[in-house]
């Protein structure tokens, strides 16, 4: 056995040592091993060089919760989610979050003592949800016009109608499972879909609709009720029952609470199934989703896969195989955390501050508000003039105080209007409001001296 020589950690510099004298392998297995703190040395050193993920202000995503909640989800990494029968307590939870939601969304035949009365399950965030959506659509479109013959959609082409606003997820879903995307412009001024255009657009061949509720580009609330009651009176005329997916991975866990009286979710009769992101505004680290249908007539059977390899027999319906349960075990512990009095105070606190941070822009004269985070705690602005810059140029400069305020442009039919936004999160507070405003108004002075002329023509739109 070849001799191997230790460096005792007692006399081996921590920053003089090999980690300086001898390159670290990046892109092939290093020959040799290292001690345990000099690659979490090497690892956490290298990790500085991202930005901030407090001041990430472009991400939806959660990046601050308890200690609690995250001593929860570090006992729980290696707990594979899909194994029910080894872990059948975190099965449990699984089938309560899943119950919680549906409850949230007026689902239907939901019973008290039964969390599997609920039809739904989790995922890895809205990405997987709203594919086990829109499969759910193409497969109950298929069902609906193939009658006795089994085949006769094969010489059809399904059709899904959204918005061109939609989140790059739903482009994925068409071309993936060979569905034809019907994009429903903006324009400028209007950055969400209209019935009027969705009437336009759908016949016998469209396996849905998509609704959003709270829009990635603005944040804005898509009129879900009235594009309902629009398709609701086609049927009558024409006979053509197209059925509504709510993509509610932002707005979700923030409508609810924030808005109860408007009517969104499974009230609408023509609404079948809705995604929501736990790992958004329902405040838990990455990552973390759910796919609920009203009832079980919305799940095709076929979808449903049983496995007995792990120890019994499991119904299985997700993308996913194995995954950790730890994502699940988070969000249930915002749940009984929270409850719905915590919630509701959550999103009237990040209300408030994305409110006030929309009066703070819409009086410094440089910024014509798109969304003021009333709807849910996004907003969205663009500059109110020709100041000889861009939005651009101030989301750059805004990066050189540490903030990460994204710059892009709108989708199709508004591409040439260019906007900020900035997500309000749990963690996001009052006062790191002000010091943002404060450093934006220094942006802004600085640009006006200077006046660039647009150095920066095009940006990165981070979701």
């Amino acid at each position: 056995m070849p001799h191997v020589k230790y460096r005792s950690p007692s006399i081996a510099p921590a920053y003089t040592g090999r980690l300086s004298t001898d390159p670290i392998p990046s892109l092939r297995l290093p020959d040799e091993s290292m001690e345990p703190a000099a690659a979490y040395r090497f690892i956490h050193d290298e990790l500085m060089l991202d930005g901030s993920s407090r001041l990430n202000l472009a991400t939806f995503v959660t990046t601050w919760m308890d200690p609690e909640a995250e001593q929860l989800m570090a006992e729980t990494f290696d707990k594979n989610m899909i194994d029910k029968d080894e872990y059948p307590a975190t099965a449990a939870i699984e089938a309560r979050c899943v119950s919680m939601v549906a409850d949230l969304f007026h689902a239907e035949n939901l019973r008290d003592d039964d969390a599997a009365s609920a039809v739904g399950v989790s995922t890895v965030g809205s990405s997987e949800a709203v594919m086990l959506g829109g499969l759910a659509l193409k497969w109950r479109w298929k069902q609906r016009i193939g009658g006795t013959d089994k085949d006769a959609w094969k010489t059809r082409t399904p059709n899904l109608v959204m918005g061109s606003n939609v989140q790059v997820v739903w482009e994925k879903f068409c071309r993936y499972f060979e569905v034809e995307p019907r994009y429903l412009p903006m324009a400028e001024g209007r950055y969400v879909i209209t019935p009027e255009q969705v009437l336009e657009a759908v016949d016998e061949d469209t396996i849905g609709v998509v609704g959003i509720l709270g829009t990635t580009y603005t944040g804005e609330l898509e009129p879900i009720a009235e594009i309902c009651a629009a398709l609701d009176r086609l049927e009558k005329e024409k006979g053509l029952d197209i059925p509504v997916h709510v993509d509610a991975a932002s707005g979700g866990f923030v409508v609810p609470f924030l808005h109860p009286d408007i009517v969104w979710d499974f009230r609408l009769p023509r609404v079948v199934s809705i995604n929501v992101s736990g790992h958004k505004y329902g405040l838990t680290y990455p990552g973390i989703g759910f796919v609920v249908w009203r009832n079980a007539d919305e799940l095709p059977e076929e979808l449903v896969f049983r496995v007995n390899y792990l120890g019994g027999d499991m119904p299985t319906f997700t993308l996913n195989f194995s995954r950790p349960g730890n994502q699940v075990v988070g969000q249930y512990y915002n749940f009984l955390r929270l409850g719905r009095a915590g919630y509701t105070q959550v999103m009237q606190t990040l209300s408030g501050t994305a409110r006030w941070l929309s009066d703070e822009l819409r009086n410094s004269e440089h910024f014509e508000l798109v969304s003021d985070g009333s709807a849910i705690p996004v907003v969205a602005c663009r500059l109110a003039g020709d100041f000889g810059y861009t939005e651009f140029d101030v989301s750059a400069g805004l990066r050189t105080y540490g903030w990460q305020v994204p710059a892009y442009t709108m989708p199709d039919g508004a591409e040439d209007i260019a906007v900020l936004r900035v997500v309000v999160r749990e963690g996001f507070s009052a006062d790191l409001a002000r010091s943002l405003a404060a450093d934006l108004r220094a942006v802004l002075a600085k640009l006006d001296a200077i006046k660039p002329g647009g150095e920066f023509t095009e940006g990165h739109f981070a979701h």
